[in-house]
């Protein structure tokens, strides 16, 4: 066999299914736990700010991790990138539905993150193997569609058995989960990057002047920027939506479950549209159009503050349009973002997809720590506004950035036409 060839010609059900559940594994990640958090939270006896840093944490590790694989993956290949992040993600898993304090659980999710990465990094790297830019948004966002019907089941699922069987039921069921998506890797995707197309170096001081390259590049950073800031936005709701929904607004957990499964609906919508526009908007006019949509979102949820200000707490269904709208623009600016943060480098999309990564993570890694210092400084742990007003400002700087820099910079220059 010719090792510079893809082992196999791959199915296109194949890639599509891996996608989904390597990308799917993220909010699977985040999201089936959100409402087993204040269980959690109150049986290994956590503060606040200890139960927000098992998602900082995870957060951190995913970011970093992505620096560490992603070269590997473009000097070694996918595949056994992708299985060993897998089985140490169970382990890892395993770990936190035996952990008996918030240290080890805060390691342990740190640890899930680290080798998330891994999976994550090599589902965004498979694409560019396999497809120019355009071609490979339409698949992301094939495979983005089957992951919102992971994460739409992920909240319902998590909800339902934090409220049957306890919080770490739903741990286990993550791990479960990881376990079924390692087998599927293991029996079915093969190689995606071939021998001719691999790095040959390794060393720290060609990995950065890599890094530099890369990121000097203004179509990796309109889409960095892009996948960041609607990321952004969406990590404010992850990191307290639990808390105001359950703890402010008084929801049970399994209706916090349903609410964030009507968020995945809407965002599994997103990946639809993000499909069926792009033959006929391209890339660049997708993104435009859902940065409408995303400025919408936060605008609404601005009115939400305001509400809240004059006196009026919302009943909690009502704060639900604003984050389907916001939703539904991350569905397509996820997909769009993530394949163009590679579309200049075919031969080093691991590292691309690493670097782009990291800078989404470090971005929520560092809002997630503004939230908690301003929330404790100004006593705003029962209230809205933190969680309002950080999707109002995800909304506003992704319009900002789909209508300037994705607008100016979305294609490389010589994919123009």
């Amino acid at each position: 066999m010719n090792n510079s060839e893809h082992p196999k010609v791959i199915q296109a059900w194949v890639i599509v299914t891996a996608v989904a559940l390597l990308t799917g594994l993220q909010p699977l990640t985040t999201d089936m736990y959100l409402p087993a958090l204040p269980q959690m939270q109150r049986e290994l006896q956590m503060s606040s700010a200890a139960a927000q840093s098992t998602l900082s944490a995870l957060i951190l590790s995913f970011g970093v991790g992505q620096l560490i694989w992603g070269p590997i993956s473009d000097r070694c290949g996918r595949r056994w990138v992708l299985r060993l992040g897998l089985a140490f993600f169970f382990v890892a898993s395993l770990v936190t539905v035996m952990a008996e304090s918030s240290h080890t659980m805060v390691l342990a999710r740190a640890a899930q993150g680290a080798m998330l990465s891994a999976t994550v990094m090599c589902g965004r790297a498979m694409i560019r193997d396999l497809f120019h830019p355009e071609e490979g948004a339409r698949v992301m966002a094939r495979g983005m569609t089957g992951l919102g019907a992971l994460a739409l089941l992920g909240p319902i699922t998590g909800g339902l058995t934090a409220t049957w069987m306890g919080w770490r039921a739903t741990m286990t069921a993550l791990a479960m989960s990881s376990a079924g998506i390692l087998l599927f890797v293991w029996v079915y995707l093969p190689e995606t990057l071939p021998a001719d197309r691999r790095q040959t170096r390794l060393d720290w001081a060609h990995l950065i002047r890599q890094w530099g390259g890369i990121a000097r590049h203004r179509t990796f950073q309109a889409h960095a920027l892009l996948t960041s800031s609607t990321y952004g936005g969406l990590f404010v709701y992850l990191s307290l939506s639990s808390f105001a929904f359950i703890n402010v607004l008084g929801c049970s957990r399994a209706v916090f479950g349903l609410y964030m499964s009507t968020l995945s609906l809407s965002y599994l919508i997103g990946t639809f549209f993000c499909r069926r526009w792009l033959p006929t908007h391209g890339l660049i006019g997708t993104v435009k159009l859902a940065g409408w949509f995303s400025l919408s979102g936060g605008l609404y949820m601005a009115l939400m503050s305001m509400l809240v200000w004059l006196g009026h707490t919302p009943p909690s269904w009502l704060l639900l349009p604003g984050m389907w709208l916001y939703a539904f623009a991350h569905g397509i600016h996820q997909p769009c973002g993530q394949t163009g943060v590679v579309s200049a480098f075919p031969h080093q999309a691991g590292s691309a997809s690493a670097l782009s990564g990291f800078i989404l993570a470090s971005i929520a890694f560092l809002v997630g720590q503004a939230l908690a210092q301003i929330m404790g400084a100004l006593h705003l742990s029962h209230s809205l506004h933190p969680m309002t007003l950080g999707m109002t400002a995800g909304g506003a700087v992704t319009a900002w950035v789909a209508q300037t820099l994705v607008s100016r910079h979305g294609l490389p220059q010589e994919q123009r036409v």
